[in-house]
Parts: C-alpha cells; structure tokens; sequence
C-alpha cells in the first residue's frame, strides 16, 4: 500500500463530499473500520454502524449524510452522497501497482507453431498455447495457463496464473481471468438408459465479452463472476450482472442485465431471468422472473408475499393471545350476568 499524505479537504474533492470538523487533517493510508488507525482514512456507510465511529482511531472517517452530525471530537468526517464509490476512489489512490509483466514468451512456455501472437503479448512460465489460438495484443497469459486449440483471447486482458481456456472458447478485450478459473469445461450432461446413465455430448463454447452464435455459454461485458460460482453450458449472463459467492445457473437460462444473483442461491435450466432483478442469498428461482423483480426464498417469491408468509406465525400468535384475552372477558361478563 502506497504511503503518502492527502488532507480532508482533498479527500472531499476527490470524492465530492463535504468536510465535518478539521478540514487540514492528513492522512497516509486507508484501512478498515476496526482496524485503521489516526494516519489512516476508513468508512461508515449506514447509520446502523453509527456506534464505529466511537471505536474506531481513523483519523479521517467517509460518512454517509444520516451521519452528517456525528461527533467530530475523535476524527474528521467526510460527508459523502455514496460512501462505498468514494471508498473504493481513495483505496485506488492508495493501492499497490501489480508487478509489471515481463513482455514475451517465458523459454519454458510451449507455443505451438500455428498459434497467432499480438504484438507486445507476456506468455508466463510453463504455458501451453495450443494449434491456431489466438492472443490479441497487450495480453498477458500468466504462469501455468492453458489456451486450447482455436481459442481466442481478446487485446488487453490479464489472465492470471493457472487459468484454462478450452478449445474454440472466446475470451474478450481487457477481460480479468483470476487464478485457476476453468473457462469451458464439460458440461454435466447425462441421461438415464436402460444400461445405466449415458453421456451427452456438450459441445458448445463460452464467450465471455464478444460477439454472438447459437450454442454457447455467453457471458456479456462488464459482468463479474465471485469464487466458486457454477455457470452451466448454454447460459447467457447479460452486461454488468453480478454473481455472488457459490451461486449457479443451471444450462440454457437466460440472465439479463443488471441482476444481482446473491451467494448460495440457484437458477434453474431453461428460464428467463429479466433485467434488474435481484435475488437474495440461498434462493432457488424454478420460474421465469420479470424485469426488476425482487426474490427471495426456496422457492423464490416476492419480497411482500415472502414477509408475508414470514411474519405470520407471529401474527397468528398474537391473534391467539388477543382471542384468548377477549375470551377470559367475555367469561368474566358471562358471570357477572348470571349474579
């Protein structure tokens, strides 16, 4: 991490914020809430946390406006419309240049004789360019990376050490592929036979970030794949999707734009997920959702029928105990009568 001073004052011109207490107080660093210290800038983005701010030693504090009047005795704020975007402007000041890669091919790599280079390419130790792959220019392939046969990997992309790309796969432009991410491997497809369970050949591609044919998993720009994600043959993941931790998406769905698939949740084969959807953590989708939806549950369900359902155990409680009450009443003005 990158050690330089940055005022308050700055800091709310980077971020378009507003200063709350000493506008000169510097800072060197960022760091996380618990753990920053009185040279270090950190952030406090909903008015839950608000009791952070009484723990914290950050000396200068990124605040949401429900936290505009916080006591400003311990550190300065700084008053922001999007705490998280500011936070991530000010890390990226901060932040550490990765290593610059080392341009041309490592003497361990195996290139083979047909496979089309670009013009200033990294090919990393002990990688394997297969027959007629292509690598576009500025990309670099790390250690250990494997580009099958016909494979296309776009201008500009960074593919970290140990990823695979399988045969006739496309890969777009300035496209980040992180350690060990498997990009076209066969599809689970199986069917029960008489004999026993027979394999079904999978024989599209992925795409991730360019163009468009019939039988391939395709995933859009600009969308961005968490750890042990599981996205099945035939899916298409529209532009800026979002999918979190430990979701999957069963073959042939359609996931459109915008949508934020949580952790742990799951989408069944052949639906239709509109855009802008959001779907909670360990939710299963069986059916189509419409455009902007909100789902949630096993199955899923709207937001309303879900809280609905949720809440009404204590509803029915609460009923019993107002019946029971009005019962005793009635019991009492029943005995009150017959005297």
């Amino acid at each position: 991490m990158k050690n330089f001073p940055m005022s308050a004052a700055k800091i709310a011109e980077v971020v378009g914020g507003s200063v709350a207490g000493n506008a000169e107080r510097i800072i060197r660093g960022v760091s996380g809430i618990r753990d920053a210290n009185i040279e270090q800038l950190s952030f406090v983005s909903n008015k839950k946390y608000e009791h952070l701010l009484e723990e914290t030693n950050a000396g200068i504090v990124l605040v949401c406006k429900d936290l505009a009047n916080a006591s400003t005795e311990k550190h300065t704020l700084v008053v922001c419309d999007n705490v998280d975007h500011a936070f991530a402007k000010i890390v990226a000041m901060y932040a550490e240049e990765a290593p610059a890669p080392v341009r041309g091919v490592h003497p361990s790599a195996v290139v083979a004789a047909s496979a089309k280079l670009g013009e200033n390419v990294s090919i990393g130790a002990n990688a394997v360019i297969e027959e007629n792959a292509e690598i576009g220019n500025n990309t670099v392939i790390g250690a250990g990376c494997y580009i099958g046969h016909n494979a296309k990997i776009g201008a500009d992309s960074l593919l970290y050490p140990n990823v695979t790309v399988m045969y006739r796969c496309i890969v777009g432009c300035k496209a980040i592929i992180h350690p060990g991410v498997v990009i076209g491997g066969d599809g689970f497809g199986f069917l029960p036979g008489p004999r026993g369970v027979v394999k079904v050949p999978q024989t599209g591609i992925v795409q991730i970030d360019d163009g468009a044919r019939f039988g391939k998993t395709w995933i859009k720009s600009n969308v961005k794949i968490d750890n042990m994600v599981m996205v099945a043959h035939n899916v298409t993941v529209g532009e800026s999707t979002m999918l979190i931790a430990q979701s999957g998406i069963a073959g042939s769905a359609t996931i459109g734009r915008g949508v934020i698939i949580a952790a742990k949740s799951g989408i069944n084969g052949h639906i239709t997920i509109g855009d802008g959807c959001q779907i909670a953590g360990m939710s299963a989708v069986v059916k189509d959702l419409a455009p902007q939806s909100i789902a949630l549950g096993t199955p899923v369900e709207s937001q309303r029928d879900f809280m609905t359902r949720l809440t009404l155990p204590k509803r029915v409680l609460k009923q019993e105990a107002r019946i029971k009450e009005l019962e005793a009443k009635l019991a009492q003005l029943e005995k009150a009568l017959e005297k």
